[in-house]
Formats: structure tokens, sequence, C-alpha cells
């Protein structure tokens, strides 16, 4: 007999958690191993638990989920990731995939839609949401490779993203420095940096840009 597709679930939202939980509980061919709120516990739990599938929304807090994404992609390249988010811009569509997801649905798709994506993940395929407009597709899968103009996030580094993300939660200095296991000096440094770089002059005006690229839920 085949054994189950096993599925971890990553979302910040406990009830919208608990309904996929008890939609995938419903397909035979599927089993959920996990859960998760933030993008941090999805990486650790990948590595723990091996699941065949991540099923991740891309707003969540502490890590979000594009960078969980790049990250359970490098290290464990096994997994197949589907996003699962309200996010339809290209920008986010474009980010998804080149952190290494295999598909990428809306919330507001159907249950049937959700099934047969991981069912397409599994099967070696890339799943996008027909509900995603055909020239962000299209584009995509027309040239995978094309290179797009760089946006001002793109200046960051990995880290500077994460204090940034992390201060837009309203996270003080040292408690970032705690969270992701660095100096204080060093998260100063990359506040710095970060400010720098993006011509930002306050806590609150680093909020605002988090917010408005995407980086950090309102």
């Amino acid at each position: 007999m085949k054994s189950p597709v096993r599925i971890l679930i990553a979302d910040d939202h406990t009830i919208l958690r608990a309904g996929i939980h008890s939609l995938l509980d419903r397909v035979p061919e599927f089993q959920v191993v996990g859960e998760v709120d933030n993008g941090k516990d999805a990486i650790h739990q990948a590595g723990q638990l091996k699941p065949d599938v991540l099923l991740s929304d891309l707003s969540m807090p502490k890590t979000n989920g594009t960078e969980a994404i790049k990250r359970i992609n490098s290290r464990y390249p096994g997994i197949k990731i589907l996003v699962l988010t309200v996010h339809k811009t290209e920008e986010h569509v474009h980010a998804a995939l080149k952190a290494g997801a295999n598909g990428y649905i809306l919330k507001d798709d159907s249950s049937d839609e959700l099934i047969n994506a991981i069912n397409n993940i599994m099967a070696g395929k890339t799943h996008l949401s027909p509900a995603i407009c055909n020239d962000v597709v299209m584009g995509y899968l027309a040239d995978p490779g094309k290179e797009k103009i760089a946006s001002s996030l793109d200046l960051l580094t990995t880290r500077e993203r994460e204090v940034m993300k992390l201060i837009a939660e309203g996270y003080r200095n040292k408690d970032v420095a705690e969270y992701l296991s660095i100096s204080l000096k060093t998260v100063e440094k990359h506040r710095s940096n970060m400010m720098k770089k993006l011509d930002l002059h306050s806590a609150s005006s680093i909020t605002s840009y988090a917010i408005k690229s995407g980086l950090a839920a309102e």
C-alpha cells in the first residue's frame, strides 16, 4: 500500500490552520504531520519531521515565508513546497518561485484546487493558481532566468531583511539580538546599514517600508 503524502502546515492564523488540517485529514492519501505558526519553526520542523510537502503562507511572524522557503529548499531539497497565500502580485509570485516553491495557490481558491496542487507538485510538476493573472504566469514560465530590475529590498542582505522584519514587528534591538543569536552591536550595525541603503530614518519608517514591501504583515 502506498504511503500517504506527509504534510507540514505553516500559517500564523490558528483557525485557518485548523480548517486546512481538517480538510486534508479527509483525504486518505494525505497525512498532516505537523503545524507551525512562523517561519523559524517551519524551518526547524521541516528538518525534524522531513515531510513530503510544506504548505506555507508568505506573511508570518519572525522569519517570513519566502525566507523560510529559501532555507528549507537549500537544506532539504527533497521537500516539495506549496505556497498558500492571499498575495497575488507578480513580485510575490516571482519571489516565492525563485526561493524554491514548487507551487503557488491562493487562499480563496477551492479545496479541490488545493488537493490538485499537492498532487501535481508530488508528481514533479509546477502548480500555479488559475486565479493568478496570465501575464504573471506566462512571463515567468516563458523566461524563468530573465533578470528583473532589482527592487530596493534586494539591496539588503538576508540578515538585514531579518533585522528589518523583527523591528517592524516591534522587537527591540536586544530582543532581535537574542532571537537571531547575534550580539547587540551586530544588530545595531545591520540596522544602521539597512537604514542607510533604503534612506530610512526612524523605526516607524522601517515598519512602513517592511509592510509595503511585503516583508512584514500589517
